[in-house]
């Protein structure tokens, strides 16, 4: 028992001082200009007699 009890040690768990910062730089600007892009060419195409 003496045995066991020194092998098992101790776990802690502390929170960090400071907050943890994620950066996600995501540039999601293209795919938004393509998909008004597709949508404006697919409007022009199907009122062609309005432009």
């Amino acid at each position: 028992m003496l045995a066991s009890l020194a092998l098992s040690g101790c776990i802690t768990v502390n929170a960090p001082e400071e907050p943890i910062v994620i950066e996600l730089n995501v540039n999601i600007r293209q795919e938004v200009i393509y998909r008004l892009a597709e949508d404006a060419g697919n409007t022009i195409d199907e009122n062609a007699d309005i432009f």
